[in-house]
């Protein structure tokens, strides 16, 4: 039997990057790496320049299931006069031209990376987000991302193709960015940290984690026409999290009892508000329904994931 042929989208991305070098191991796979300009897939598997809004059938040619993971993401700081229009653009209208391509090319599923902005920004602790739950997204990009899953599922109705809809919440793992690296920047210079009052409790996603999902999805029958939220299942305060991390980093952490309301009110005074209810508030995922349809729990525990993480952190400082 033939490998299934997927084709990875925003290859040269921190999940697509990972996911391609994850099937590469995989005898059942075939992966196909969709990107723009250079990447360190070249030699180890076939590439493909895709630019999204323009794809055609015939680059798709072959292909069995498509993994979509390139999208314009969250923007901390946005600068696009209109901010939803520009988020539209790429990650449903360039989306959906996508799918529609594979469609003409006879591919069978299409699995797309999605959001948990999609189900909205904060839970009430020990209340975590369904997969099942009305979408309540608050920003341009999570509407953006929750208008793609609308026009994928209608699509997929009117073609026959298997749309599946994967929703992660933060990740993180080697070669992470953003905000996690800045924790791991801060921790291991030993920094005091007003956190320690924080009583909240977030869902966060290994790398790991997440590609060993994405490839369960890929060809389980049971997950054409699903959503699935995905995390480590092991949710975490932010204090919890931070003592984690400086253990994985082997450092010592500290941490000042400010209560998290005073947090949030001199964050909005320097305009950093959204920043701090991300530190500040809780952010859960129930993932029971994997393990009842795909039969499918987190091979990684945080501690390793989190020890992984902090050892490529130290080794790129070493360089």
């Amino acid at each position: 039997m033939s490998p299934c042929k997927v084709l990875v989208t925003g290859a040269r991305g921190f999940v697509g990057e990972a996911l391609v070098f994850h099937l590469l191991l995989d005898r059942r796979f075939a992966p196909v790496a969709a990107v723009r300009g250079p990447t360190r897939l070249q030699g180890l598997c076939p590439l493909v320049q895709l630019e999204l809004g323009s794809s055609s059938a015939a680059q798709l040619a072959g292909i069995d299931v498509v993994v979509h993971a390139a999208a314009r993401v969250h923007v901390m700081r946005e600068t696009a006069d209109d901010a939803l229009a520009e988020f539209r653009r790429v990650n449903v209208d360039a989306t959906l031209q996508l799918a529609r391509s594979a469609a003409q090319a006879g591919v069978k599923r299409f699995v797309y990376i999605s959001s948990i902005k999609v189900n909205g920004e904060r839970t009430v602790c020990g209340r975590p987000f369904t997969a099942d739950d009305v979408p309540a997204p608050e920003d341009p990009y999570g509407l953006s991302k929750h208008e793609a899953e609308q026009a994928l599922r209608s699509f997929g109705q009117q073609t026959g193709m298997e749309i599946v809809i994967i929703r992660p919440p933060l990740v993180y793992g080697p070669g992470v960015k953003a905000n996690f690296l800045s924790l791991l920047k801060v921790l291991n210079k030993g920094i005091v940290l007003p956190l320690g009052g924080i009583r909240n409790q977030r869902s966060l996603v290994a790398i790991g984690n997440l590609v060993s999902l994405i490839t369960a999805c890929i060809n389980h029958p049971a997950a054409a026409g699903q959503t699935f939220l995905v995390g480590d299942g092991d949710d975490l305060s932010t204090p919890v999290l931070l003592k984690r991390m400086a253990s994985a980093l082997q450092k010592k952490v500290r941490l000042l009892p400010v209560p998290a309301k005073w947090l949030l009110f001199f964050a909005a005074v320097v305009g950093r508000r959204n920043v701090a209810q991300r530190i500040c508030e809780s952010l859960q995922v129930d993932i029971s329904k994997n393990a009842a349809l795909l039969g499918w729990v987190p091979p990684i525990d945080v501690d390793t994931a989190l020890r992984r993480t902090a050892d490529h952190f130290q080794g790129t400082r070493k360089r």
